[in-house]
């Protein structure tokens, strides 16, 4: 048979857990003709490399990441960065860089909540120094933040306006008053309100940027978890994406998604998931998943918990409760899709598996939801069986598995050593994927799945990890026993993720008949050493059969 290409002398890891390891692959129109060793190359003839013993393992799924947010990071103003001294030196660093930049039409800037210190800011202190013209203060995370009331005005909020979800995601009011500051969903608006009129050229030049990227490091798939608050924009974007497809110009596969950030539109969302499905389905674009964010963020404590905040006494909200939420499965099954949820705390997991029960009860065999939990930071000892038993996909982004666990000590307590604990679940028989769950392009480091596979065999970014400064802890983040080895993570970055986007058939092992993605390495992966792993980067990428890169 002629083949277009034909390796041997590898060490292939295939992620096909019945045969592991080759050392030949045959490629053909762009598919794995033969995966074994060398003696099957008999029937083959065509180009040969003789790889000379080198590492081969399939293309990288990378299974949460912000594809269409972080073309929106690229033009948005997000402002200077500040560390201020308290409240006060907040709102004079502000006002005196205001009068020392007149005459503009916004002013943004950057804080950590941190800085004030437990105080807050007010609109009618942010309208006093910035009195004629739009001002937005972003907390660090981007979950929240504080607006004058000329923003407010922009987007016609008023005191009547209701909260996008009650306890969750709200305006921050005093005596029926809005004080200016926003949680969650109710402030990404004043985010991105500077894009609405994105244009093709700069949704181009960003996804170009991020297309290389994946060249580079071997990102063969991706789910991409959306733009909340923002579908108008991220369908604009998946506008593009479809058409670079039609053009040739898209090799990497993205399972996208539509976004329900407001309980109260769950029926509009589930008709525009339907519509998306319709009109993006190429042969890389394909969406057909609902992503839901169930809770928020620990930092800022609208994360949901089973056990209160060991400072405020609160346990936070869901967007949904088990009964409501459960709707929505059995309405996705009836379409034949997916959901995907952001689940910080070990509440909003909770909220999940109890749907996931209900649902199955209902349903019974008929059940087919792939139901994904993203994030996972802090799991109740209860629930973690029921991933395995409800078939429940664990999701964790590893980069963030080193860390100070005391920063989060006066919010958790105790439990602030027993985060993150996906060894935990990937031992109890649950599907356990792998993400770098990134918003911004940048330069793409905190992107790197090697840098994901080093923290979560470390759980420690130390003077040997590629990763910023910042990132850079003086310890290992416990529990220990929460390390990952080198194959779990080739697993949870292969064929895990392909079952999670559901592309199993095609991807995310090098097997005959499924697409030829894989990536070559000088070096071995299986015995490298973890620490330092972050500088590991493929020498060849091929997607399809092609090399990209």
């Amino acid at each position: 048979m002629k083949a277009d290409k034909i390796i041997k002398n590898a060490k292939i890891y295939t992620a096909d857990k019945e045969h592991p390891f080759a050392t030949a692959l045959a490629v053909k129109d762009g598919a794995c003709a033969y995966v074994g060793d060398e003696v099957g190359l008999a029937d083959f003839e065509g180009e040969v490399v003789d790889l000379g013993g080198k590492f081969v393992m399939p293309g990288i799924i990378d299974s949460h990441v912000h594809v269409t947010t972080g073309v929106g990071f690229e033009y948005a103003e997000l402002g200077l960065r500040i560390e201020p001294d308290g409240k006060q030196d907040a709102l004079d660093f502000m006002e005196n860089y205001i009068k020392e930049h007149p005459g503009q039409k916004r002013y943004r800037f950057l804080m950590e909540r941190k800085f004030l210190r437990g105080e807050d800011i007010y609109m009618d202190e942010l309208d006093k120094i910035c009195p004629d013209a739009e001002l937005v203060l972003l907390e660090g995370e981007i979950h929240s933040n504080w607006a004058n009331s000329k923003v407010y005005e922009l987007h016609g909020i008023t005191d009547e306006t209701p909260d996008p979800v009650p306890g969750l995601a709200y305006y921050v009011r005093k005596d029926g008053h809005l004080t200016g500051n926003s949680f969650e969903s109710a402030s990404w608006v004043f985010v991105f309100d500077s894009l609405e009129n994105i244009t093709d050229e700069q949704i181009d030049t960003a996804v170009d940027r991020w297309i290389d990227y994946c060249k580079s490091d071997g990102v063969s798939a991706v789910f991409d978890a959306g733009w909340p608050m923002h579908n108008h924009i991220h369908e604009k974007i998946y506008a593009r994406l479809r058409e670079y497809d039609r053009q040739g110009r898209l090799p990497i596969y993205i399972d996208g998604c539509y976004v329900l950030s407001i309980p109260a539109k769950k029926d509009e969302a589930l008709a525009e998931l339907e519509r998306f499905h319709r009109e993006f389905g190429t042969e890389h674009l394909k969406v057909h998943t609902l992503k839901i964010f169930m809770d928020g963020t620990m930092k800022i404590e609208t994360a949901a918990q089973v056990m209160p905040y060991a400072d405020t006494g609160e346990k936070g909200y869901t967007a949904f409760e088990a009964p409501e939420l459960a709707e929505i499965i059995v309405a996705l099954n009836e379409m034949g899709f997916d959901l995907h949820t952001h689940c910080v705390g070990e509440r909003a997991s909770r909220v999940v598996l109890d749907a996931v029960e209900l649902a199955r009860k209902q349903l019974g065999d008929d059940f087919h939801v792939k139901v994904t939990c993203a994030h996972l930071e802090i799991q109740d000892d209860a629930d973690l069986p029921r991933f395995a038993e409800l078939g429940v996909i664990a999701n964790f982004t590893p980069w963030w598995h080193s860390s100070d666990p005391a920063l989060n000590v006066p919010i958790l307590g105790e439990r602030a050593y027993k985060q993150l604990r996906c060894k935990t679940l990937w031992d109890t028989g649950a599907l356990v994927t792998w993400s770098s769950d990134n918003v911004a392009y940048g330069d793409f480091m905190t992107w790197s799945p090697y840098l994901g596979m080093e923290i979560g065999m470390t759980r420690w970014a130390n003077e040997k990890t590629r990763v910023p400064d910042y990132n850079k802890m003086a310890a290992e983040y416990p529990p220990a026993e929460e390390k990952m080895n080198i194959e779990e993570m080739l697993l949870g970055y292969t064929i895990n993720g392909a079952i999670q986007l559901g592309v199993e058939d095609a991807k995310g092992s090098i097997e005959a008949g499924k697409d030829a993605d894989f990536l070559v390495f000088d070096n071995d992966l299986l015995a490298a050493e973890p620490h330092g792993f972050s500088y590991n980067k493929p020498t060849e990428v091929y997607f399809g059969g092609v090399k990209v890169n």
